[in-house]
């Protein structure tokens, strides 16, 4: 897999909604090279604090563009936030193992996606990716108001659901309950699972579709701190060993994890 680090500028920075924001990087050669589920290593600022990079989710890719979609939780992404349309960023990309798009054969399988929260943000451009005429995504959040990316997903043309915890949208219960309820009501063995989100809700998946016999891959998420392989710092337990998220992953096999 290539990898560049570069000097990429700022084209958009857009705050979407509370702590949420998108931005567009021009960075040709990322841009080129990026697969879905593969995330970019930021440094956020040119001063030493924060020290580290931080990894998001590549969200989307336009020609030579880059778009990202970020939640402010802390002081770096407050910096990132507050870097301006016309400003370059130090970033290191593609990085990571992405989505199989040809594992397994789905020409007659139907793509079910399931995203809790953030998780949203490298299934945009899983969608793009999969060239498919019909998709269905389950959107969870704990209310309404952190529901992501709904309109989005709408317009790329896909059978949107949506969960929330206490029922003030949709669904009443947790995205993985969702589901359940969406595999009972169809031939569950045509269809195929990429999700992504917090770490219950994707063991949650995994259990479903392990029960069900269905391939799953999921996009994990762990703290990081170089993001390349060297640190060892964001292992997870699978069936065959530990494996890194950063370089194993991000994206793995329900059926290989050992939770």
């Amino acid at each position: 897999m290539k990898n560049f680090q570069v000097k990429a500028k700022i084209i958009s920075q857009t705050n979407v909604k509370s702590n949420y924001w998108h931005c567009e990087l021009d960075a040709p050669q990322v841009a080129k090279n990026a697969l879905p589920g593969q995330f970019i290593n930021i440094r956020v600022s040119d001063n030493f604090d924060p020290l580290l990079r931080r990894p998001i989710s590549i969200h989307g890719v336009s020609g030579t563009k880059v778009k990202i979609f970020y939640e402010v939780v802390g002081k770096a992404t407050e910096i990132l936030a507050q870097r301006k349309k016309g400003e370059l960023l130090d970033i290191i990309g593609p990085l990571g193992n992405g989505f199989d798009l040809g594992k397994p054969k789905t020409e007659n399988r139907k793509p079910i996606l399931v995203a809790g929260g953030m998780g949203v943000a490298p299934l945009m451009f899983l969608v793009e990716n999969l060239k498919k005429s019909s998709f269905q995504i389950l959107i969870g959040a704990r209310t309404k108001s952190g529901l992501l990316c709904v309109s989005d997903f709408k317009k790329l043309g896909g059978d949107v659901k949506i969960a929330t915890d206490d029922g003030s949208a949709g669904f009443k219960g947790r995205v993985s309950e969702l589901l359940e309820q969406q595999l009972s009501a169809m031939n569950h063995e045509l269809a195929t699972i990429y999700a992504c989100g917090p770490k219950p809700m994707l063991k949650a998946v995994a259990d479903i579709s392990n029960e069900r016999g269905l391939s799953a891959q999921l996009s994990l998420e762990e703290h990081m701190s170089c993001g390349i392989g060297a640190c060892l710092g964001c292992v997870v337990k699978t069936k065959d060993g530990l494996k890194r998220v950063c370089k194993e992953g991000p994206v793995f096999l329900a059926k290989d994890l050992a939770w």
